[in-house]
This record gives structure tokens, sequence and C-alpha cells, in this order.
């Protein structure tokens, strides 16, 4: 790694403490997590009269879950448990949450109350799991079974959206099958989603997913021959690998269909190795990347990488990605890190959030997404997805 022998030296002594032996990589993630838990998660104040439920707040809780499974050190698990108490009323109510809006993005925070549910054993985490199942059986779909990505984005199919509600079914579909229904039939309901998504959004001439498809053809951002959206946005495939490479393991080996998520899995990590600049850092725009007014960004980088290093120790990639994903983690930390003088780790060249449509509008094209706003300092989505990574290479044993 080519940063400072100091925050290395600093990020190995953070995990000297936990007892288990932990590579340079895996000390980068805990030393990370240390600073998401004292600076706080954003988004994790459920007292906060801004409180609203979504989804960003869960990727860093999920990423301090994995290090507390990792390291069994209970300062990780403690802000997730107050978090979830406090959200979650003892009816399986979520504080803000209203199915009948259909956003799938609201689903993708509920992942946390699997364990919670198993820690504790507190039922009202098992109520709220299954009233965020029940919002998938009626949300609202194409025809070819596609789900929109919220209600008022009719026809719609955005990448992200599989990463909000993909996982979370494939988890729950596993512990606890198909509410009383067909388990089959739930399998094939996520992998029908998987399919539409890559047959809507793969464009062969770029070899490179859209961020969206109308598939309807109405939206003004919608090509009116393929309903694509204009662009490749980078962290739009970084959340569609990521739910791709966290659903597919809970789908069993003989169902059929499996297959469409693993060739989904192959195409990404092709696309994002033949697109990495050589900083090991990915652009903003991928279709676009290298031009002017594109930077390379934190968020996409850090999901490349850890999609692809789990994709690598599950066995659905060739492990010559492994090469790929270790030159993104410490391009990541080269590009976008730093330490402040309290010793926090912070990173920078965040996209705040990027869509289509909507108020003010959104047109979705280059301009458009090389001028969205910048987190100035951490997101969950660059934080959560590098711990993560961190520990796959932990579990890789490098």
């Amino acid at each position: 790694m080519r940063r400072s022998f100091l925050i290395i030296a600093a990020a190995v002594m953070a995990v000297a403490c936990t007892g288990v032996k932990q590579s340079e990589y895996m000390a980068w993630s805990v030393k990370m997590a240390d600073s998401e838990v004292t600076r706080g998660v954003p988004g994790a104040n459920v007292d906060s009269p801004r409180f609203k439920w979504d989804y960003a707040v869960g990727v860093d809780l999920k990423a301090l879950l994995d290090i507390y499974d990792a390291t069994g050190d209970e300062k990780y698990y403690a802000p997730v448990l107050e978090f979830a108490d406090k959200v979650v009323a003892e009816d399986g109510s979520i504080k803000t949450y209203q199915l009948e809006e259909y956003n799938i993005d609201r689903v993708n925070t509920g992942k946390i109350f699997f364990r919670i549910y198993d820690k504790t054993g507190n039922e009202k985490y098992r109520k709220a799991l299954d009233l965020l199942r029940s919002q998938l059986d009626t949300h609202p779909r194409n025809e070819d079974g596609g789900l929109w990505h919220k209600a008022i984005y009719p026809h719609q199919m955005w990448l992200d959206g599989l990463y909000m509600g993909g996982p979370f079914w494939a988890e729950y579909t596993a512990r606890y099958g198909n509410r009383g229904g067909d388990v089959h039939e739930a399998w094939q309901g996520l992998i029908t989603w998987f399919r539409t998504m890559d047959e809507h959004c793969y464009d062969p001439a770029t070899d490179l997913y859209r961020h969206a498809c109308d598939v309807s053809r109405q939206m003004p951002w919608a090509d009116k021959e393929t309903g694509w959206s204009d662009h490749c946005w980078g962290r739009g495939m970084g959340w569609f690998f990521m739910s791709a490479v966290d659903a597919l393991p809970f789908i069993p080996e003989d169902e059929p269909g499996r297959d469409v998520v693993l060739k989904v899995i192959n195409k990404l990590a092709s696309m994002v190795a033949r697109t990495q600049d050589e900083s090991g850092a990915w652009y903003q725009v991928i279709d676009r990347s290298g031009d002017q007014d594109n930077y390379l960004e934190a968020t996409c980088t850090a999901m490349y990488t850890y999609s692809l290093l789990k994709a690598v120790r599950l066995g659905y990639i060739d492990k010559s990605y492994l090469a790929v994903a270790k030159k993104g983690f410490e391009g990541f930390i080269e590009q976008f890190v730093s330490e402040d003088e309290n010793g926090l780790l912070s990173t920078s060249d965040c996209c705040m959030g990027a869509g289509l449509g909507g108020t003010p509008y959104r047109s979705g094209d280059y301009n458009y997404y090389v001028h969205e706003a910048r987190r100035g300092s951490n997101s969950t989505f660059a934080n959560g997805p590098f711990i993560m990574a961190g520990i796959e290479l932990q579990l890789l044993g490098e």
C-alpha cells in the first residue's frame, strides 16, 4: 500500500486488542469501523426530528454487524442494536415506514433485523421482517415481472433497486420460506427480477449496464427505442453488483434459473475489470471514464472491490480477479482516505446521490452526473463496502 506507514501502523494496533489475528487489509476495515462508531453512523439518530427510515443507514449498519461477526467485539454490535430497538415498535411497525409508498429503497435496512432477531429472540424484529417482506408481495411490477423502483416511478427499473430489495428477499426466503406460500415461487420471483434487470439495462454496444430503463418509454430521460437512460453510473452498477453477490449465496444450487444471477456476476466482473483506472479506482460515469469533468469516485470503487472479493471467495468468478480487487482496495485508500487529528478515517469524492426524473427534474445526461453534489467527507455508501471488502480479504487469507 502507498499511504503513510503511520496510518497503517495505527490500523494494525487498532485490531490488536480483538485477540484475532488480522491482516493489514482487515486492519483498515477495523479502523474505518472504529471511526464510524466514534463519530456516529449518518442517519442513525432515530431521535432526530429529521429521521427517515431509508436505505443509506443500513449499508453502514450491515458492515458493523459483519465486523462484529468477524471480531466478536461488542462495540460494533451495540450501536446497531440501539438503532434497531428505537426504530422498531413492539408490534413490529417501523418508525416513518409506510408500506403503501411502495418505495423499494425502504426495504434494504431491514436486513439488519435478521441478525438482531437471532441474537435477541425479540419477536418485534420478526414482525418487522414480515412487514417489510409483505411489501414485496404487492410491490408494483411490469408485465414481465420486474419490480418498479417506486410507485411514483411507474414501469421504471433502476439498477439501485435490486440491492434495496433483492438480498433481503433472498435471505428472508432462505430463512423463513414464502410467508406460507410456495417457496419455489419466491425464488422464481427474485430470479425474474434479476433477469429482467439484465434484459432491460444491459447495453451490448458498450458491454455495460445503463443506470435505468423506463419500460414504457414515456419518461423524457428514456430513449424512445430502448427505454435506457443516457449513461452507466458507477454506483448504479455497484449496487447491482453487490445485490448479486449478496443474494446468490442464499439461492439453492438446484433452483432453476439460479445461473441467471451467476451470469450477471460474471458480466459485472468483466465490466469493472476492463474499466478500472490505473490508480485502482473507478470513475463516476463509467462509459465516459477519463473524460473532462468526470472524476474518480469513492462509492463505486468500494462497491466493486467488495463485490469482486466476495465473488472470488465464493468461487463465482475466476481467481484472477483478486488482483483487480486488491488494486481497487489499495487505490481506494490512496485516492480517498484521510486521517484527522483524532485518528479517525474519512473518505472523500463520494457522489451524494443520482437519480432520474423527479422534482427538480434530473435529466441523467453527462453534465448531470459529473456535477451532481459530492459529499464533503464520508458516505455510508463508501465506508460500509470498504469495511466489508477488508473482511473479505481477511476471509481470503490475504
